[in-house]
């Protein structure tokens, strides 16, 4: 799965990356994204141009109905993405990208009472700003828009990954993000090769320190290297 992920370059650096227009929007560094966040993601606007908008980490399912809280899902597990009747609709319809630079996982060890989760931070050695695949839905009620949330695609991981985790977010190649984003090409064959793990040999893999546990912590500490 995806539960945290980084995202701390300028805000001139994030749009000129992406293809963003010139707006009067800034982007405040952040290095703990934690579930429930509101954080800029990518879509394409009715003029046919790239917009930034920002979203709530985490879609409501559609059988949530009138619960208080209503569950929050974060990922979307794409081998299975084209079978679930809420993740097959968003696919073929609401395409987003999740800007990062990079992301946590937690690598379980030891055994009984002893177990323990280490975390780890990861990034793609030749992108210091990528995207994941993301999937986003735009709520109503009685017409009038009430929010708008967005899901990070996860696949079997690579390599690198499978010694920590056994799920990793889809991380698209630049070339790939303008076809993710058109949603007019909706062929689930052309969609599915999309949803792959990252190359293997393409991701740098370091531990760090227990700070990054607690999302109320946030700052450039979190992703410095700490001995093994």
């Amino acid at each position: 799965m995806c539960g945290r992920y980084t995202l701390y370059k300028n805000t001139e650096y994030l749009f000129r990356r992406f293809g963003i227009g010139d707006v009067d929007i800034s982007v405040s560094e952040n290095f703990n994204v934690s579930p429930g966040q509101k954080m800029p993601v990518i879509t394409y606007a009715k003029s046919g141009n790239r917009q930034i908008e920002f979203m709530q980490w985490g879609i409501s399912p559609d059988w949530s109905g009138g619960n208080k809280t209503p569950p929050k899902l974060i990922n979307a597990r794409g081998e299975t993405i084209f079978d679930k009747p809420l993740w097959s609709r968003l696919i073929k319809t609401s395409r987003c990208l999740v800007p990062a630079d990079g992301f946590y996982e937690w690598k379980k060890t030891g055994f009984g009472t002893k177990t323990q989760k280490l975390p780890f931070y990861i990034h793609p050695l030749e992108m210091d700003l990528f995207s994941f695949a993301g999937v986003c839905k735009t709520s109503y009620y009685e017409g009038f828009e009430t929010s708008k949330t967005y899901s990070i695609i996860t696949t079997e991981p690579n390599k690198e990954m499978a010694d920590i985790h056994n799920r990793m977010p889809v991380i698209l190649d630049q070339k790939e993000e303008s076809l993710w984003l058109d949603v007019s090409k909706n062929n689930s064959v052309e969609i599915q090769t999309m949803i792959n793990p990252y190359e293997n040999n393409g991701l740098e893999i370091y531990k760090v320190g227990n700070d990054v546990n607690h999302p109320a912590n946030n700052g450039r500490n979190l992703i410095l290297r700490i001995n093994s």
